[in-house]
């Protein structure tokens, strides 16, 4: 039996896109082996990885405009833009409950890539293995400058982004035969170099982690060579890859409802567009 797996960027709110996608893939009952996901790929992914469909659009849809959830004011209260208290704790537990006896029995392998901000490298967290999943996951989706660092076995850790953006590379070194990538970016964007202000507010802030720094500066530069690289395998037919048709203006805070349920909706007809060669690359 080929094993398959998926594979989710982050992006913040540009995962109503990844939701939109793999709503529709629940829907038609299209599973996997194994789930990676970075930063907002990874909170996506547990919803995926639990069966509920929706759940991922229902939290950012209803939530967004809601200070509890996001907004500048918990940078001051919980030192978070996102305020991961509220969304692992009352959304999670109340309002939009996630099914966590589902999440965590389930024989779909997942795994939330965070980056150490001692050595500035990838950690990889797989559920079954993981003292703490939803911490790592918390780790994986927690913005530089926009949240604080969190404990990940015993190592202070951060957005998943700052040192691997799409982990593919992962998937294929585990030995997975099939692969889907979905991205948060159309086909040719690459991230502008980072600027000398933010460069030096990097520096100052995290002036005691020295290789985080040096992964922060880097991230242009590395996630441009990840996109090069899912060309080529995507041209090989190693990887199938599921992106944006057109670029995509909603911006990591977003507010606008409206422009986050158009991004819904444009990953679930992307995803319904290529389902025929989705299935044929699956052997399903």
């Amino acid at each position: 039996m080929e094993r398959k797996a998926i594979v989710l960027e982050g992006g913040s709110l540009r995962c109503m896109f990844s939701a939109g996608a793999v709503d529709l893939m629940m829907e038609e009952g299209i599973t996997f082996d194994g789930l990676f996901g970075v930063s907002a790929g990874a909170l996506t992914g547990v919803n995926f990885v639990a069966g509920q469909i929706g759940r991922t659009a229902r939290v950012n849809l209803d939530y967004v405009n809601d200070k509890r959830y996001l907004g500048f004011r918990n940078l001051l209260l919980h030192k978070s833009l996102f305020n991961f208290d509220f969304l692992f704790g009352e959304i999670s537990d109340t309002l939009i409950p996630l099914d966590r006896e589902a999440f965590i029995n389930s024989p779909c392998r997942f795994t939330a890539v965070s980056t150490n901000c001692l050595t500035g490298e990838p950690v990889f967290s797989e559920k079954s293995e993981c003292t703490d999943i939803y911490a790592a996951i918390r780790a994986s989706a927690s913005l530089p400058m926009m949240a604080p660092m969190v404990m990940v076995e015993g190592a202070p850790c951060l957005d998943g982004g700052v040192s691997l953006s799409i982990p593919y590379r992962r998937a294929l070194e585990e030995g997975y035969d099939k692969i889907v990538v979905i991205t948060t970016r159309e086909h040719g964007y690459r991230k502008p170099p980072v600027s000398r202000p933010v460069a030096r507010m990097y520096a100052r802030v995290y002036r005691h982690y020295p290789a985080l720094v040096r992964a922060l500066l880097n991230t242009p530069r590395r996630y441009g060579a990840e996109l090069d690289e899912l060309d080529r395998l995507e041209a090989q037919g190693r990887l199938f890859v599921l992106r944006p048709p057109r670029p995509v203006t909603v911006s990591r805070a977003e507010k606008d409802v409206e422009k986050l349920r158009a991004l819904y909706q444009e990953g679930l007809e992307t995803c319904r567009e290529s389902l025929s060669s989705l299935r044929a690359y699956l052997g399903s």
